[in-house]
């Protein structure tokens, strides 16, 4: 793992030059697809691109983009059958670098990035690479790390039970099916 992450991050130094962005992005969704539980490729390079986290239910993946691009890509384990992870669209609420549960016995949920105030955030947290959680969307600490430090308040994350091809961002995943019946509504009045 530790190869992949440097063969990763060398690529995406050569992000900056526009070039080579693509094979930096090829390399680590080349990576992304076959990550063992617990497991992340990063390649950051720390542009002032808006950053956008999309979380695949059904691949067990989170995907990091800086504007359109792939940057990152994780393992994640999201809720199980009985206290799913609920679909949508996010804007990140609070930020803890400590964080404990308030609804679990003070359970430890370090780098936690609220999604909803009922109890649903990003964390670092144990990752068998299947559904496990009570809701929440864990992560391998090192990259809840990385990923808090890149992140503010406000930044988007998108939760899908759609399989994503994460090349580049689908702006289609960033859109309610509401938004998408008033934008044809609108249309349909020539606004």
């Amino acid at each position: 793992m530790r190869q992949v992450f440097f063969a990763v991050a060398a690529a995406a130094a050569l992000v900056a030059t526009p070039a080579f962005a693509s094979e930096a992005t090829i390399a680590i969704e080349s990576a992304a697809a076959t990550l063992a539980p617990n497991a992340y490729v990063w390649g950051d390079p720390g542009s002032t691109d808006p950053v956008t986290v999309v979380v695949s239910i059904p691949m067990q993946r989170a995907f990091v983009y800086r504007g359109d691009t792939l940057v990152a890509a994780s393992s994640v384990s999201t809720g199980k059958e009985d206290k799913a992870t609920p679909i949508g669209i996010y804007p990140i609420l609070q930020k803890n670098v400590d964080h404990k549960s308030n609804l679990y016995d003070a359970a430890p949920m370090p780098y936690m990035q609220r999604l909803t105030w009922d109890g649903i955030a990003l964390h670092a947290g144990r990752n068998p690479g299947f559904p496990a959680s009570h809701g929440c969307v864990r992560l391998p600490t090192e990259f809840a790390k990385k990923l808090f430090d890149v992140t503010a308040l406000g930044s988007t994350v998108v939760v899908t039970d759609e399989e994503v091809d994460g090349a580049t961002l689908d702006h289609s995943l960033l859109e309610t099916e509401e938004m998408r019946a008033n934008r044809f509504q609108l249309a349909a009045l020539g606004n």
